[in-house]
């Protein structure tokens, strides 16, 4: 018999950890395809009356990875561990997320970051702004499938519903955002006003369907055609409750895994993608481990995919 780690059959025997101390991360020593960066904090739920768990995201996404069969030899992962949020310092954990993110993309990887509460993406798009070329053409996009905009006022301090009022805001005329899985019901009226003030566009919840799979493509593709490079961020909560009942903020009306794989292959494929993040698990709610299996396969189709 053959011996499974000659063979790296695993994920964990298939990929390297980073055990140097993330305040000494630079670039020019990083040598990898992929960069996975963990963000354990979930206190941007909690500032925003959600219910908690999420800041062990990263750990059960890891433990469902590593159960996975690595079929990718021709590629190089790299686990950099975890950003804390010590004292739920969310804006500490924010810069400290943006400047591992940013030595990551530098090297030439694709970040991949994990979560955590969606306060993430705010930390990761700057990492993204600090390591592209600086030239005033460049246009990144953002591909949010998520059940909510996002873009909520950060009037006292941020939380997960203000990471991307706080990019539009900071880097909006650079940025090209729509949110895919929007439900009417979780966002109120004035979020879509600000949404329209911004020039975001979305795709509401019940037009993500496989019958209309063909339309939700050309208005991606339609959206990200002046973009130089696309970053995509994935809450859980925007798939059904069905498929992803461990998260912040479960709804029995989300897209299905079917629909959402379809449409991310296609992104993927025709995108210039250099960043992806996988946020608000909450193992606390999950049922039988079927949302971190979810978040897990997500990584594993991405990285078979570029």
């Amino acid at each position: 018999m053959s011996n499974p780690s000659s063979l790296n059959q695993y994920w964990h025997e298939a990929i390297k950890f980073y055990h140097d101390g993330l305040e000494h991360l630079k670039s020019e020593r990083l040598n990898s395809d992929f960069g996975i960066l963990g963000y354990a904090c979930d206190e941007g739920v909690k500032r925003n009356n959600g219910r908690q768990g999420a800041v062990n995201g990263p750990k059960a996404i890891r433990e469902q990875l590593s159960k996975l069969s690595a079929q990718f030899s021709e590629k190089t992962v790299t686990d950099y561990g975890d950003i804390v949020a010590h004292e739920n310092n969310i804006e500490l954990a924010q810069k400290l997320f943006s400047n591992v993110i940013k030595e990551i993309i530098k090297s030439g990887q694709l970040s991949i970051g994990i979560g955590g509460s969606h306060d993430l993406a705010y930390g990761h798009f700057c990492g993204i702004q600090k390591a592209l070329p600086k030239v005033k053409s460049t246009k990144i996009g953002i591909l949010n499938f998520d059940a909510h905009f996002d873009l909520r006022p950060t009037i006292n301090r941020a939380n997960s519903g203000t990471p991307f009022y706080q990019i539009m805001k900071e880097f909006g005329t650079n940025v090209e955002y729509l949110a895919l899985g929007i439900q009417k019901i979780s966002n109120s009226n004035s979020l879509y006003k600000i949404a329209s003030e911004f020039g975001v566009n979305h795709i509401p919840a019940e037009d993500c369907t496989l019958v209309n799979l063909n339309n939700v493509i050309n208005i991606i593709d339609n959206n990200f055609k002046e973009c130089n490079y696309l970053y995509v961020s994935i809450d859980l909560d925007g798939f059904t409750s069905e498929h992803a009942p461990g998260v912040s903020a479960p709804s029995p009306f989300g897209f299905s895994v079917n629909f959402f794989r379809s449409v991310f292959e296609h992104v993927l494929k025709t995108k210039n993608v250099v960043a992806i993040d996988i946020v608000e698990l909450n193992p606390v709610y999950d049922i039988d481990s079927i949302t971190a299996k979810l978040a897990a396969q997500i990584i594993d189709i991405a990285i078979n995919n570029l």
